[in-house]
């Protein structure tokens, strides 16, 4: 009895190994070797360099960095385990604080956060003429997007996170497309084979898949990847002060667009101010200010608009008088920006509240409220 039982087991693995290979699912061993998503991913990964900028522009330091945080903010962050705490005003770090043996040089993912750099992308390649119209199709640019109902979506669908898509946005199932985004090794082709499921642009449907079409849109129009334009466009002209890394699905493949930029809390501050001061960067602009605004201001669909999301920014306005606007990652990844007090606060870590009174983790309202009252005008 227990050598057929063996055998039966046996049987089940190796069919069930078979079928892994034939459907192209054995990403599966690696999602269940690793279980779930880590801050240190990327050294699981192949990665692409972004390099640092050629000419740096490090942050002043203020003499309140060494001014302890309030005991209920050192509690909340310490509670979720973070690693790297930083304040930005202008140009000055108000407040700079590392746990868990990183540093200011330590990188670690930043997750959907990079979601808000993807749109930044997609801005100054809008600036540059590379994208026509935010309203064009985005089978104007991408081939696989001419037929199957996919023609009617449009880059601003993307951008809102409205694509009509089908996309299975958990990391707890094995099998889910987001599993299969983060660990497998044809990011292309699996974007390539969704299928609509709803109309583009009637409604906020949280989507990976909309900001890897993002990317592909981008590499198409630049010639370039996605780490290279981003290099040449953000981290060259806003003085990077280190090299980070996109994660890829392969080794040469394309960059995980919807997450997986690898780098620091100080660097990271740097899209926050940008956006703080609506795309202009010491007198440059990077990205058009209208760009910007539609950013950070709610999304509008065809159901009425959605007061928590705007172009791949969340919206935060809890504070009133006050606009807040923020990125975000599953790990609590942040970098919260509120323009009056031209303040950018960005938390990296390992874990994220799971309380949440809307659609807004609990911490969220502690890291702006505590900050507010250290460091408000």
């Amino acid at each position: 009895m227990k050598k057929i039982i063996l055998l039966t087991v046996a049987s089940a693995l190796v069919g069930f190994n078979i079928w892994l290979y034939a459907t192209g699912k054995t990403f599966f061993y690696k999602a269940v070797i690793y279980n779930y998503v880590n801050i240190d991913d990327y050294e699981i990964f192949d990665n692409r360099t972004i390099k640092k900028s050629s000419a740096p522009q490090p942050w002043l330091r203020s003499a309140t960095n060494k001014i302890d945080l309030t005991p209920k903010l050192d509690s909340v962050l310490t509670s979720l385990e973070s690693v790297a705490f930083t304040v930005i005003k202008d140009k000055e770090i108000l407040q700079e604080h590392y746990w868990d043996g990183y540093a200011v040089n330590s990188m670690s993912n930043t997750f959907s956060a990079a979601k808000s750099y993807v749109s930044a992308l997609i801005g100054i390649a809008y600036k540059e003429g590379l994208i026509k119209s935010i309203e064009d199709p985005v089978g104007n640019y991408l081939e696989s997007f001419k037929t199957d109902g996919k023609e009617k979506i449009r880059i601003l669908d993307l951008l809102k996170m409205s694509s009509g898509l089908y996309w299975e946005e958990t990391y707890s199932g094995p099998f889910s497309m987001t599993t299969e985004s983060y660990y497998g090794q044809d990011l292309d082709g699996l974007i390539n084979r969704l299928q609509v499921v709803k109309s583009p642009g009637k409604s906020f449907k949280y989507s990976g898949a909309d900001t890897q079409i993002l990317a592909m849109i981008l590499s198409s129009v630049t010639k370039m990847t996605l780490s290279e334009y981003a290099q040449k466009k953000l981290w060259e002209p806003l003085g990077f002060e280190y090299d980070a890394l996109w994660s890829l699905d392969k080794e040469e493949g394309v960059e995980k667009a919807y997450c997986c930029i690898n780098s620091n809390a100080t660097d990271l501050a740097r899209l926050g101010r940008l956006y703080n001061h609506r795309g202009n960067w010491n007198g440059h602009q990077i990205i058009n200010v209208r760009y910007v605004d539609a950013s950070i201001n709610p999304a509008q669909y065809s159901s009425g608009p959605c007061n928590y999301y705007g172009f791949m920014w969340w919206l935060y306005d809890k504070i009133p008088g006050k606009k807040v606007f923020y990125a975000r990652g599953i790990l609590g990844q942040y970098i919260i920006c509120i323009p009056s007090e031209d303040l950018v606060i960005v938390r990296l870590g390992h874990k994220r509240s799971k309380k949440s009174a809307s659609i807004h983790p609990d911490e969220v309202e502690i890291y702006i409220e505590e900050i507010l009252k250290m460091h408000s005008k």
